[in-house]
C-alpha cells in the first residue's frame, strides 16, 4: 500500500463535519442572528441621577481630569465627591482614570486608582482601604443575557477587600469579590470570587499561592 492510500484511508476515517459540530477553520458567517437589537430595551436600568446630571459629570471627566496635573490627585478626589462618589483620606486618583458614575463607587483610605483604570459602575463598585487597582484594568459591572433575544442588559456589583492589589490591564467580571490582600496578577481574567491572601493569576484566574509578608 502507498503513502498517499494511507492517507487517503486515514481521512475516510474522520467523522464528517456537521451543521452542529464547531468549525474554526471555516466558521459559517452568514446565519440569521440569535439576537434582534430592535427589541433592547433598559429603559427600567436606575443610572442613579438624571440626564442632565449624567451629562455634566461626563464633561467635567472629559475636561477637568485629563487637564488636572499629575500630582494634584485632591482635584480629582474632590471632583469624585461632589459627584457623589464616597472616597476616603489619602487616596490617589490618575487623570486618566475613568468612572461612569462616581455615585456608585466607594474608596478607602490610601488606596490608588492608576492611569487608563476604568470603574464601569453601572452597579455599585467598592474598594477597599489600601488598595492598588494599576494601569488599565477594566471594573466591569454590566453585561447582556446571551440567551436572551433582545440582549437583556444585566448588572452585578464589585467588591475588592482591603489591602488587595488588582495589577496591571486586568479585567474583573460583574458580581466578582476579591477577597482582602489577595494579588490578581498582571493580565489576568476575573470571573469569580477570589479567596482572601492569594497571589492569583491567568485566565480565568485561578489562586496560586498565599501571599507572605516579610
Amino acid at each position: 500500500m502507498t503513502a498517499p492510500q494511507l492517507n487517503a484511508d486515514a481521512g475516510d476515517r474522520l467523522p464528517a463535519t456537521s451543521a452542529s459540530t464547531p468549525n474554526a477553520e471555516n466558521p459559517v458567517l452568514d446565519a440569521a442572528p440569535l439576537a434582534d437589537l430592535r427589541l433592547y430595551d433598559q429603559s427600567w436600568f436606575d443610572r442613579g441621577r438624571p440626564g442632565w446630571f449624567i451629562l455634566l459629570w461626563w464633561l467635567v471627566q472629559a475636561i477637568a481630569f485629563p487637564l488636572s496635573p499629575h500630582p494634584f490627585s485632591g482635584i480629582r478626589v474632590w471632583l469624585l465627591r461632589r459627584f457623589g462618589a464616597q472616597i476616603g483620606k489619602g487616596v490617589l486618583i490618575r487623570p486618566t482614570a475613568r468612572f461612569t458614575y462616581p455615585w456608585k463607587v466607594s474608596i478607602g483610605d490610601y488606596s490608588w486608582i492608576g492611569d487608563d483604570v476604568v470603574l464601569y459602575s453601572l452597579d455599585q463598585i467598592e474598594i477597599g482601604q489600601h488598595c492598588v487597582i494599576s494601569q488599565k484594568t477594566y471594573l466591569c459591572t454590566g453585561s447582556h443575557d446571551i440567551s436572551d433575544p433582545s440582549f437583556k442588559l444585566k448588572t452585578a456589583p464589585i467588591a475588592i477587600g482591603n489591602g488587595a492589589w488588582v495589577a496591571s490591564d486586568c479585567f474583573v467580571a460583574p458580581g466578582v469579590k476579591i477577597g482582602a490582600n489577595a494579588v490578581i496578577g498582571a493580565r489576568s481574567s476575573v470571573f469569580s470570587n477570589i479567596p482572601a491572601q492569594q497571589v492569583c493569576l491567568g485566565t480565568p484566574c485561578r489562586p496560586r499561592y498565599p501571599r507572605q509578608m516579610n
